[in-house]
This record gives structure tokens, sequence and C-alpha cells, in this order.
């Protein structure tokens, strides 16, 4: 009889072990498994990439190791506000049911609503992060796609501008006026033919202008300030650069503008340079002085290492004095 009722006491016991769900077995299991799996490592080689992230990390798992609760809700970002259907008319913002009005201390009546900005015209960085036409994210406006024609009235703060793919044909000097703080300006696949001589000159932040796919038929006047200037697609001829353009820029690193009509390389170039895109120009001919200074052999321009001359009808082979000071061959037609 005590045998059989050690027997039952056992029975039991067992039952009661094997009663305990599967899943929280699971989850005290899995700790060890995933500490295991951290011994095995080799962290003085541990090279995570994409090819062996799956051998690396055992991802099946994931969800039950993890328990994030109720996941928060999705929110969406636009890039352009819609554009209105009578470009006289306020965009309609929409109003919130059973909002009351504001009063401000002290006074009575209903507060006056602020301005409407003009159209095309961000709103400023402090008030709604929102233009009729553009997007205004901190310093930053995004009017691409925007069915644009000239270039809208920018915020004082304005630090980059993103105009591409729209009608623009002009740009004026009275466009950027007070804009002290631009730095970025890109106007990529609109259709300028015309830019006024002061349009840029006056910016003393401005580091990089991109201008590609367009119809310029010549280069306003630059500030000292550009690093980067991309002018490449248009239909620029040697006499729409003024004559060395180029010489005072002191920060200027990249000029490309290749795909031009350009005759002849835009020499001097400044010491800073480090990158020279003049492919597919129509450039036959150079001069020894064109990149080096050919009284002093000792001359050594460490910066300017891609120089791009393919698909001129030049031939750099006879040229051989020209490059003394270079680290490396410009690429281009030798024979």
């Amino acid at each position: 009889m005590r045998t059989l009722a050690w027997l039952g006491i056992a029975s039991l016991c067992l039952g009661t072990a094997w009663a305990v769900p599967a899943k929280e077995r699971r989850k005290a299991e899995k700790p060890k498994a995933h500490l295991a799996l951290y011994e095995n490592l080799d962290l003085d080689n541990y090279d995570l990439t994409l090819d062996n992230y799956g051998e690396i990390l055992d991802l099946s798992n994931y969800e039950e190791l993890y328990d994030y609760g109720d996941l928060a809700p999705k929110i969406e970002v636009g890039t352009l506000a819609p554009r209105p259907k009578d470009p006289a008319a306020p965009p309609d913002l929409g109003t919130t049911a059973g909002t009351p009005k504001l009063q401000p201390l002290g006074t009575a009546g209903p507060v006056p609503p602020a301005p409407v900005p003009a159209h095309g015209e961000c709103r400023p960085p402090r008030a709604l992060p929102s233009c009729q036409l553009c997007l205004c994210i901190g310093t930053s406006v995004y009017c691409d796609d925007a069915n644009l024609e000239h270039i809208p009235l920018l915020p004082p703060e304005t630090t980059y501008l993103y105009a591409r793919f729209n009608r623009i044909g002009t740009i004026r000097a009275s466009d950027f006026t007070g804009l002290k703080k631009l730095k970025r300006i890109d106007l990529s696949s609109n259709s300028i033919s015309r830019a006024d001589a002061d349009a840029f000159r006056l910016l003393p932040s401005l580091q990089e202008l991109i201008l590609p796919e367009n119809r310029l038929t010549a280069l306003p006047e630059l500030p000292r300030s550009i690093v980067r200037l991309d002018a490449r697609l248009n239909s620029i001829p040697s006499t729409g650069l003024r004559p060395e353009a180029f010489r005072d820029l002191k920060q200027l690193q990249f000029l490309h503008l290749s795909d031009n009509q350009l005759d002849y390389i835009p020499a001097p170039l400044p010491e800073s340079l480090r990158s020279l895109h003049l492919q597919n120009n129509n450039i036959q001919t150079m001069h020894e002085d064109t990149f080096c200074d050919s009284q002093d052999h000792s001359q050594v321009r460490r910066a300017l290492e891609d120089i791009r001359l393919d698909g001129n009808p030049i031939n750099l082979s006879l040229f051989p004095n020209a490059y003394f000071c270079l680290p490396r061959l410009p690429t281009g037609r030798f024979f």
C-alpha cells in the first residue's frame, strides 16, 4: 500500500510539471540558448555584413524573445503640399471641430488671422512646417516637381533649396536677396536659359550650386565661397564664361561642365581644385600652362587627381609637357 501511495504522489508531481504551458518553458529556455549564441561568437573577428547576417544572428524567434506590446500608430510624412486649385486662393488647411478661438490676454474680440503667404511662399520655420507649393523642414526648403515658373519667396533662414524638375526659366538677382545663410541651391532639370550676373555673387555662404540639365548659355559671376559648381548638360560655349572666371575661387574643389559647348579648358584653375569634368565638349587644344606652371618644374598639384576630357576631339598625347605636375594623367584620347 505504501508503494502504491508513493507512486500516486510521484505521478501527481509529474503531471503538475507537464501542465506548465509550453510557451513558458520556451521563454525559460531561450535566454540560455541566446547566451550560448553570443558565447560562440568570436568578437575579435566579428564582421557583420549583409552576406553573413543570417548566419551570425538567428532571427527566427525574434518576436517571441522580445515583446514590444502595442506599436505606436504610424505617421505618414509627405514631401509636397498639394497645389491649390485656385492659385489666388490659400490652401484649405482644415479646422478642428469644437476648438475654441483663443483670446489674447487683456483684450477682447477674436484674434486676427495670420497673413497668408504669397503664391509659392514658404512659411517661416517657426510657424507651420508647410508651404503652398513647397515643404519647409527646419531651414531646408523642398520645391521639387511643383510646377514652379520662378524661384518662390524664401524664408530668410533658408540654408538649403531644392527646386528640381520644375519650369523655372530665369534666375533674377532679387530671388536670393538677403539669404545670407544659403549654402546649397539645386535647380536641376528646369528650363533656365538666363541668370542675372549678380544672381549668386552676393550670397556669402553659398558652397554648392547645382544647375545640370538646363538651357544656360552663360555662367553668372560666382561667390568666392563656392566649393562645388555643377553645370552639366547645358549649352554653355567658351564665350559664355568670363575671362579667368575661376582664378579667384580659392575654395572651389569640384568643377563639372561636361556636355556643353566649350572650345577650350577654362584656365587658370585654382590650386584648390580636385575634380575637373569637361567631357563631351568641343575642346581641341590646350596650353602647356593649362594645369602646370611651365616655368616651375618643381611644382606638384596633388589635389587635382580627377580630370576628364574624354569625348572631346583633342589628342592629349600632343601636349606631354602639360601634365608634369599632376598626380595622374587626364582621362581622354592619347592617340
